[in-house]
């Protein structure tokens, strides 16, 4: 790593570094062995944008007080989860790679909480920074939403083969003799890429959100992921989440940027690629496995997700 000077330190690194008796190294804290293993690392560039990395395993939670530590009013947070290539990542099992995209309006609360497995990429950026950006003829909703971040609004995005090959060099560039220009180079082209890819949905109108309604959410999608051989019965969802269908579809869609069934189709086209790489079942195994009864219709909805037919699929992985 370069050398990093201690004001360009985040002031929540510090206070962690208090809290675990140890010190910071070129913006990098390694966790002591008695508290768990791993490191955190981050860098504030500007007054406007700053970088965390967090990939650790802690025995126990902990919790941080954030007094103090707020550097601007209004900002947006992109959260990259489980975006460390599996020789890097600390803990369990690798999960799909995707950003959470919030605004500070989303919650108020005065403790950070250091989970005992944590394995992300945070960039915060001010509004103020997205204010700078130049606009087209016609403003971007999305961007125009965020820089006014005067209401709790939260997206989820997934992070693409080309979005992973930047993060991957930014996990590497701190590595290098330009190591601090190279990150906030990176960060900064991360952040671009994720409001083209949030401009891209079409999205004209957003609704505020409130901690009930994320919480249901993000419990209908674990649900639809946990049943990906049943296509959703968009009635029982709403009855699950506790809201009427329009506004299950209408949030659901904001947050995510697909409507149900479509996501749903989205996850059982995965889990049917992952199926095929492993050799162990058939295309119509597969098929069966996710809830298709007709092959044929297996096979048309596989080639429109993935670009290539199930059986050629499978060998190209093996081929």
């Amino acid at each position: 790593m370069t050398n990093v000077q201690a004001d360009i330190t985040p002031a929540v690194l510090h206070r962690f570094a208090q809290m675990t008796g140890t010190t910071i190294t070129n913006g990098r804290l390694d966790i002591p062995e008695r508290y768990g293993k791993g490191y955190c690392a981050g860098f504030v560039f500007s007054e406007h944008i700053r970088l965390m990395i967090f990939n650790y395993e802690l025995y126990e939670d902990m919790v941080i007080d954030h007094h103090g530590l707020h550097t601007a009013d209004k900002t947006v947070l992109f959260k990259f989860q489980n975006c460390f290539l599996p020789v890097d990542a600390i803990g369990s099992e690798q999960a799909i790679p995707s950003v959470l995209i919030a605004t500070s309006t989303l919650t108020t609360d005065t403790a950070i909480p250091v989970h005992s497995h944590t394995a992300t990429i945070n960039i915060d950026v001010s509004a103020d920074y997205l204010s700078r950006l130049p606009d087209t003829e016609t403003p971007s909703p999305v961007l125009q939403s965020l820089r006014q971040n005067t209401r709790p609004l939260l997206f989820e995005q997934m992070v693409s083969p080309a979005l992973q090959a930047i993060v991957t060099e930014l996990l590497n560039g701190a590595n290098t003799a330009l190591g601090l220009f190279l990150l906030r180079i990176k960060a900064e082209e991360l952040v671009c890429r994720l409001l083209m890819e949030l401009e891209k949905r079409g999205e004209t109108q957003f609704h505020a959100l409130n901690g009930h309604d994320i919480r249901a959410l993000y419990a209908i999608k674990e649900l639809i992921l946990s049943r990906l051989d049943t296509p959703p019965v968009m009635q029982e969802l709403a009855d699950t989440a506790n809201m009427s269908q329009t506004k299950l579809k209408r949030l659901f869609k904001q947050i995510f940027g697909q409507s149900i069934f479509s996501y749903y189709q989205a996850f059982r086209m995965q889990e049917a690629a992952r199926l095929l790489t492993t050799g162990t079942l058939t295309v119509s195994e597969v098929g069966y496995q996710l809830g298709f009864t007709n092959l044929s219709h297996f096979t048309r909805v596989f080639e429109a997700h993935i670009g290539l037919k199930p059986k050629k699929y499978a060998m190209n992985t093996f081929f």
